[in-house]
């Protein structure tokens, strides 16, 4: 098996869950990578400047002799197969940053329906016990043209629930403020 080959089978398998750590591991490979890289840019460097694409024979067609053409050659021959796996490395950060990404939308969703789920519980538990539901705020002010007038609040009014906001979780109104920039849109 190639150097490369083993590189590639080395990231996090299709199949498995993908880990933080297995991120880390393919962000410290992709760095050596990037050092071994630059290595070999220095290489060309120090052959009085060559670098990627100047020609390598002089204007007769005859090779350079102020040069190590066998060192740059190699050089940059390294570079090229280096940002080649630079490549193939960066794809499987890409898929595992997506994996992790779509897992922790998927527990917040699951999150939010339990938390739903227990408030309709807490709700029906409520409604069962026929207790009388308290006010947790009360309207001072409303200004014409905005969505409370909209909806019909009107001076004196008393909130007994907004949301998921109620007596029972209230502390302050940036819950209120938090809650309606979830449901913006």
């Amino acid at each position: 098996m190639s150097e490369k080959e083993a590189r590639r089978s080395g990231g996090p398998s299709r199949a498995g869950v993908v880990t933080v750590g297995d991120v880390q591991e393919l962000m410290r490979r992709k760095e050596e990578i990037e050092a071994q890289i630059q290595a070999n840019y220095d290489v060309l460097e120090s052959q009085k400047g060559v670098g990627m694409n100047e020609p390598l024979v002089d204007l007769e067609g005859y090779p350079r002799s102020d040069v190590d053409l066998y060192q740059v050659r190699t050089a940059r021959h390294n570079i090229i197969c280096l940002q080649n796996d630079h490549k193939a490395v960066m794809k499987q950060v890409e898929e595992a940053l997506h994996q992790l990404h779509a897992r922790d939308k998927e527990k917040q969703a699951r999150d939010m329906a339990e938390a739903h789920k227990e408030a309709m519980s807490h709700k029906v538990g409520q409604s069962e016990r026929h207790s009388p539901l308290q006010a947790f705020a009360k309207v001072n002010s409303i200004s014409p043209g905005s969505p409370a007038s909209i909806a019909g609040l009107q001076v004196d009014d008393e909130i007994v629930e907004f949301g998921s906001v109620n007596t029972h979780n209230f502390q302050s109104l940036q819950n209120i403020g938090s809650v309606v920039q979830h449901s913006e849109g």
